[in-house]
Parts: structure tokens; C-alpha cells; sequence
């Protein structure tokens, strides 16, 4: 059966409806100074602008320092790209790191960030344009919003209050839950789930499992993927391209399903 519009609205965070790449990467440099202790504190020229194209490799946050020390190390944007995950390891392995403790180190820079510069820690995300007022209305329909994310559940509470969303706190499914996002999905009890989703990946690791084959998938191509990311999207009769002007709009500009 197809639905012209979903039960349940499954949203991701980062690069869907909020754009942290300014406090990424500053909390990715404090993390990697306590770290790897660089004589300069500043971040090289350019660095910010490459990690900023290469944040669509990033998975879960842990690995944005071990990103900085690869670039740091030589390893080209071209690599990187082509084979994260391998060079991800080659890091963790050669500098002897533990990605829990550096998850707990990027969560207390986060922290302490947010004790004592709350406002310039909000000010250093940006919600996309229209997406405040998109979610707003949702909130206030008989859709059920859920954000699916590998972010902190608190710290995503505090970017939606500053935007005065009051979503509640049972419907913001953070990394605190430690579910993979396809048993996620599975939680949430509906007949009609539609998930927009940044992260190419995370779409096929949805479109891999057969229970979940009633789940529409949507990819946002404003968010943190690359045109090849795109294009692979195309390609799949189970991915969605959306544009932030569909997804801004009423569900009936939105893609049609396509029949598998």
C-alpha cells in the first residue's frame, strides 16, 4: 500500500535539519589538541575548508579527530573519500587509540563548551532555511516526528529549544540509545515510516534488511554527502533524492514512490 504521507517521520539530525560543521570542527580540534598537543593551538590555513568537504566520510564523532590526524598526516582528500573506513583503522591502529575514549573526550570538550559558552555554542550551529517553521508545523499535525541520530540526545534538546521546538524528549532517539539506525527504525511501530537521511550508508544499511522494506527512504542532497553519493541514489529504486526545497514543502511535493 502506498501512502501519500507517512504515520511516522523519521528525521536524522546533522545535515538534515541542522548544519554543525562550525562547531564540529571546533570541537574536533579542541579534541585532537588534548590529544596529539600541536606546538600551534590555531588550526592550520585551509584546514576547516577540507574537513568540511570531507565531513560526509564521518560516521559517528569519534572519528572526526582521527579525520584532522589523517589529514595532518598526508593522507589526500581523493583517499579519504575513496576509503575512509580503512584509512580510519590505519589511524586508530598506528596511534594506539581507543574510539569510546575519544568519544567520551569530544563529548566533554562539547560540554565544557556548552558550561561556558552556551550562546556561542548555539550560534555555531544553523538550521537550514525553513526548517524551524517546516518542523513546527509538522509538530502541529497528527504526524509523528521522531529524530534518529548519532548525536547526543541532550545536546540535540538544546538546538531544537533555541529554535523553540518543543519536541519531546521520548521522541529524540540520540546515541545514547546505542542502536544501529535500522533497529531504531524498528521501534517505532508504524505502517507508514518515512526517514530522511544524509548519510548514503546509513540509507542502504535500512534498504538492506527485507523487514524493513515498507520504510521509504529519502536522501537529503543538501546535507552531508558528495555528488557520487547522489548519483548511487539514483541508481536505487529504494533511495529517494529530496531537495531541501521538497522537503520544506507539503508531502505532496515530495518524490513519488517508485515500485520495486
Amino acid at each position: 500500500m502506498t501512502f501519500k504521507s507517512p504515520q511516522v517521520l523519521a528525521l536524522d539530525f546533522d545535515g538534515v535539519l541542522c548544519n554543525g560543521l562550525a562547531e564540529y570542527f571546533q570541537s574536533a580540534w579542541q579534541t585532537y589538541c588534548q590529544i596529539w598537543l600541536p606546538l600551534n593551538p590555531a588550526p592550520p590555513d585551509n584546514l576547516a575548508a577540507v574537513f568540511y568537504r570531507l565531513r560526509p566520510v564521518i560516521e559517528t564523532g569519534w572519528e572526526m579527530p582521527v579525520l584532522l590526524r589523517a589529514m595532518l598526516k598526508g593522507f589526500s582528500e581523493a583517499r579519504i573519500l575513496a576509503s575512509w573506513s580503512t584509512v580510519c583503522s590505519q589511524v586508530v591502529t598506528e596511534e594506539n587509540l581507543n574510539p569510546q575514549d575519544l568519544g567520551v573526550k569530544l563529548d566533554t570538550v562539547r560540554d565544557e563548551w556548552i558550561r561556558t559558552d552556551l550562546e556561542g555554542w548555539l550560534k555555531s550551529h544553523q538550521f537550514y532555511p525553513g526548517i524551524a517553521a517546516r518542523l513546527q508545523g509538522w509538530l502541529e499535525s497528527q504526524v509523528k516526528i521522531f529524530i534518529v541520530t548519532t548525536k547526543e540526545g541532550r545536546f540535540v534538546q538544546q538546538l531544537l529549544q533555541q529554535e523553540g521546538i518543543q519536541l519531546p524528549r521520548d521522541r529524540i532517539l540520540g546515541k545514547e540509545g546505542q542502536r544501529p539506525k535500522p533497529e531504531t527504525l524498528r521501534t517505532l511501530n508504524a505502517v507508514s515510516i518515512w526517514f530522511v537521511e544524509d548519510r548514503l550508508p546509513a540509507l542502504q544499511a535500512v534498504a538492506s534488511h527485507t523487514d524493513l522494506s515498507q520504510v521509504r527512504l529519502f536522501l537529503g542532497d543538501w546535507g552531508y554527502n558528495t555528488p557520487a553519493d547522489q548519483d548511487t541514489a539514483r541508481q536505487d529504486p529504494r533511495i529517494q533524492l529530496l531537495s531541501l526545497s521538497q522537503f520544506t514543502q507539503d508531502f505532496s511535493a515530495w518524490p513519488e514512490s517508485q515500485s520495486l
